[in-house]
């Protein structure tokens, strides 16, 4: 039996990526390996309805090279806009006062900006040096709210290159305390262009960072965090989520 004979009835036997490997060996383990035969035996493993096409419109070997392995991660081209582009607009109220009423520019919630204040529990620490991408921002003065009373918040962000606005949070509540890691949490649901039809259902999420003080009537607030969980964990994806807003 020739080598070729034998490399023919051996590589129909191998997974994809030992049959790629063999490409790389020399000349005539190539030529062999390239075979479209070989690849329709693998394609028809994942994918049995793609042998049922006499004259498929793609070769096998390209089919599986392309779809073998879903990509969960694309690299991104750079965003079109930085945090030096934008201002954020962010109003706390509590029971209908305002409570905090801040400009604050998009570098000053970079991550890693500032350190908390001494006094902060272990797990509110951990979170804020945790790898997740999270805007950040001290609250200075920093300032007490009963317990008792509901808090609202809504952030506004405009955009410098384009002099346009949109909305991140709109008088979203704080419904839920957790005073395990001394946070106070609200949501809303981005809105997006009408430019990207098929976007929905991510959420802005922004938190109220605060002391334990041990006491059940009050949360004493020493900063807040933005973060887009649902979909961004970075700075760039976060921009690009960003672009992405209904700005008017």
């Amino acid at each position: 039996m020739s080598s070729d004979e034998i490399l023919k009835a051996v590589f129909p036997l191998l997974e994809g990526a030992d049959l790629a490997a063999c490409t790389a060996v020399c000349k005539q383990w190539r030529n062999i390996a390239r075979d479209d035969y070989f690849w329709k035996c693998l394609c028809a493993k994942k994918w049995p309805s793609t042998c049922k096409n006499p004259s498929p419109p793609f070769t096998y070997h390209k089919l599986f090279k392309t779809f073998y392995k879903r990509e969960n991660h694309r690299t991104l081209l750079p965003p079109r806009i930085s945090l030096s582009d934008l201002e954020f607009y962010i109003d706390f109220w509590a029971d209908g006062n305002l409570l905090f009423s801040q400009v604050v520019p998009g570098p000053a919630l970079r991550k890693g900006n500032w350190t908390p204040p001494a006094g902060v529990i272990p797990v509110m620490k951990f979170h804020l040096e945790g790898p997740e991408y999270k805007l950040t921002l001290p609250v200075e003065p920093q300032f007490a709210v009963p317990y008792t009373q509901t808090i609202s918040v809504s952030v506004l962000v405009a955009r410098k290159d384009t002099k346009k606005v949109a909305c991140i949070i709109h008088e979203a509540m704080f419904d839920y305390i957790d005073r395990s890691t001394c946070r106070a949490l609200a949501f809303n649901y981005l809105v997006f262009s009408p430019a990207y039809p098929f976007v929905s259902g991510i959420r802005a999420w922004i938190a109220l960072l605060f002391m334990d003080g041990g006491k059940d009537d009050d949360i004493n607030v020493f900063g807040l965090e933005i973060d887009f969980c649902d979909a961004a964990n970075s700075e760039e994806e976060v921009l690009w989520l960003l672009d992405m807003l209904d700005w008017k």
